[in-house]
């Protein structure tokens, strides 16, 4: 008991900037702002959406809540694009706060909507994975047309772009991460948008084995080791907070959108989520 609760406190502190926002605080107003070059943040502060453009259309990556859909809308028009031309619209997880936007989204545009083969359905269902380690605190999304499972290592390509999923179950069964390259004044940057890492379950479930996903532990330690080894100048992860994108954005004033490269952001944001499952593994080894 005491080497399981020392660890659980040594993980602690650096766990604690990982944890979302709380959920009243999700859609709070987020002005949009460019990231690097044709990546643009048009998500809401605590529900990170990313816009990628281009003259043959555009891919937004992940759609909020159903309440952030809205507030998405806007921050595209805002910035002089047309949700119109979005074409694909890839989730890294098919929870209401990442997904519940996108049934909105996809009737405005008519965009594919891409995601990891086990989010697949839930997306286009609308309802929760059984298998889902947060099944019993996941309320049902409005179902989405036209969904298409993505392969680790598929890349999507719309005219210059050129956007490489990464499967990253272990937070969800479907979890999936998207890495793209983004030019700015002929400088190319190395772009993430990570899937939560987050080992979390609602209820009873066990990562340390649970009949309802007995990979859950495995999945998420190959997600963890493989986020860590992506090549990374940019990151934004699914809750903007836990890349420290809200710090990098304080420094815009004085350094540009050369605020938001860090080639370290990856390895320390796997670094936090490794953290986490230390933490959850303790947690259950003491129950």
């Amino acid at each position: 008991m005491m080497k399981h609760t020392s660890l659980a406190l040594a993980a602690a502190g650096l766990v604690a900037c990982l944890q979302p926002a709380m959920a009243n605080d999700w859609n709070t107003p987020q002005e949009p702002f460019a990231l690097y070059g044709n990546s643009y943040y048009v998500g809401t502060r605590g529900l990170s959406a990313v816009l990628i453009t281009s003259p043959q259309g555009h891919i937004l990556i992940d759609g909020g809540s159903d309440k952030s859909a809205p507030q998405i809308v806007r921050n595209i028009r805002q910035l002089g694009f047309k949700v119109e031309d979005i074409r694909f619209i890839l989730n890294s997880h098919a929870h209401f706060d990442h997904a519940g936007g996108i049934a909105a989204l996809q009737r405005l545009s008519g965009a594919q909507v891409l995601a990891g083969s086990a989010g697949m359905p839930v997306l286009a269902s609308g309802q929760a994975d059984k298998g889902d380690p947060q099944f019993g605190d996941l309320p049902p999304m409005a179902p989405i047309a036209n969904v298409r499972a993505v392969r680790d290592g598929e890349v999507i390509t719309l005219g210059p772009l050129a956007v490489t999923m990464h499967a990253t179950p272990g937070h969800s069964r479907g979890g999936a991460s998207w890495t793209w390259t983004a030019l700015e004044q002929g400088k190319p940057a190395r772009m993430v948008y990570a899937d939560s890492l987050n080992a979390f379950g609602a209820g009873s479930f066990r990562y340390s084995g649970d009949p309802a996903y007995p990979t859950a532990r495995a999945d998420i330690e190959r997600s963890i080791a493989a986020v860590a080894g992506l090549p990374c100048d940019v990151l934004v992860s699914a809750h903007p907070e836990g890349s420290d994108l809200w710090q990098r954005y304080a420094m815009r004033a004085a350094r540009g959108n050369t605020a938001f490269i860090d080639n370290t952001a990856c390895r320390t944001y796997a670094d936090k989520a490794r953290a986490r499952l230390a933490t959850q593994l303790a947690k259950e080894a003491a129950q």
